[in-house]
Order: structure tokens, then C-alpha cells, then sequence
């Protein structure tokens, strides 16, 4: 039995569990409810990763894997589902999709961090740095969802679908959605997966 150090609160966890899904893995998998705190390292969390992150997998022979992109790759390698990765001339555009989702998903994690920070001292200049490059994230991909519509489900638009969703989760103020319809429409779509279903991320 794989071993995942989980939380429903965290995107990259969720992008793990929508991958697992997907996949057909769940039964193969036992959850293990962990918290991961800057401030505050997790003595079961850092026996198996030193860094005090999850999503953190060890594996049956105790080995631990990590992070998200890793253990993703590696679970569509375990069962044979390589094609999740596109193994063909466009692997690496999966693979820059995935970091645009990851990225973008880094980027909010940052400013909600910014946000949580007594206001006398919040920097102004990086949310604004930060607004500037999710409007364009948001701007790009509101140019490729075309794309994403047509290509085969893969580790990319499961990346960007749940950056999405964290926007939403934490940042709804920005109401991103009535000024990028054809994005708003495939993330709908994105959402409406059962693997995505199964796999919500809820403030709990």
C-alpha cells in the first residue's frame, strides 16, 4: 500500500488525488491526514521529507517521493499510463503546461501569504506584482483554451485546472471568470470530471 501524506486544503495534493483518480488508483493508496506549516515542522512529515511539504508519497519499500510533479509522473509510470505525459513530440508542452499551472499556483500561495500579513506592513509593490501576473496567466491561457479543449487530458490541464480552482478558493474577490468566458467554460467542464469531483479542496 502507497502511503500519501495529504490535506484537502492543498492544491498541489489535489493535483495529486485528481491524478490518482484519473487513474483508476485510489484503492492503492492509504491517506494520511498531515498539516504543514512554515513555522511549525511536522515530525511524521519530515522523517520521510526533509523540506516538511506535502504532497509527500512513500512508497511500499519505504522510500519516500516528492513533490507533486514527481510523484505524478511517477504514479502514471506504475500503472502504465505514460500517454498521461504525452511521451511524443508534445511532451514538453505538457510539461510547460504543467509549469504554468504550478507556477501560477506558486504565485497565489505567495500572495496569500503577502495578504495574511498585517496590513502596516504588506508590500504594495508585490501585489501588484503579483495581480500583474495573474492577469496575464489568466490572459494566456484564456488564448489557449482552444487548445486545451481539443488536446487529450493530460498532467497539464489537470496543473492548470487546479491553479484555477485555487483562485477561486482563496482569491474570489478577483472574479476572473467574467472577463475570460472560454476559460470560465473549460474550467467548468474541468470541474465537472468525476476525478476532479472526487477530489475537492475545502477549507477543513
Amino acid at each position: 500500500m502507497l502511503q500519501l501524506h495529504w490535506s484537502p486544503r492543498s492544491p498541489y495534493v489535489r493535483k495529486v488525488m485528481i491524478v490518482v483518480h484519473e487513474l483508476g488508483l485510489a484503492d492503492r493508496i492509504e491517506l494520511t491526514r498531515s498539516v504543514a506549516v512554515t513555522t511549525e515542522p511536522n515530525p511524521g512529515i519530515m522523517a520521510v521529507n526533509p523540506l516538511n511539504k506535502i504532497p509527500t508519497l512513500v512508497l511500499e519499500d519505504g522510500r519516500p517521493l516528492y513533490d507533486s510533479r514527481v510523484i505524478c509522473e511517477y504514479l502514471a509510470h506504475s500503472c502504465g499510463r505514460t500517454a498521461f505525459f504525452r511521451p511524443d513530440d508534445r511532451y514538453f508542452e505538457t510539461l510547460r503546461r504543467q509549469a504554468l499551472g504550478d507556477g501560477l499556483l506558486d504565485l497565489m500561495i505567495a500572495w496569500r501569504g503577502e495578504r495574511l500579513r498585517p496590513q502596516a506592513i504588506r508590500s504594495a509593490a508585490h501585489e501588484r506584482a503579483f495581480a500583474l501576473k495573474l492577469d496575464r496567466c489568466l490572459a494566456w491561457l484564456e488564448r489557449e483554451t482552444e487548445a486545451l479543449a481539443l488536446d487529450p487530458f493530460d498532467i497539464g490541464h489537470v496543473a492548470i485546472g487546479c491553479a484555477l480552482a485555487y483562485v477561486d478558493f482563496r482569491f474570489a474577490d478577483r472574479n476572473w471568470k467574467a472577463e475570460h468566458a472560454s476559460l470560465a467554460r473549460w474550467h467548468g467542464a474541468f470541474e465537472a470530471r468525476p476525478a476532479a469531483l472526487a477530489s475537492p479542496i475545502i477549507d477543513d
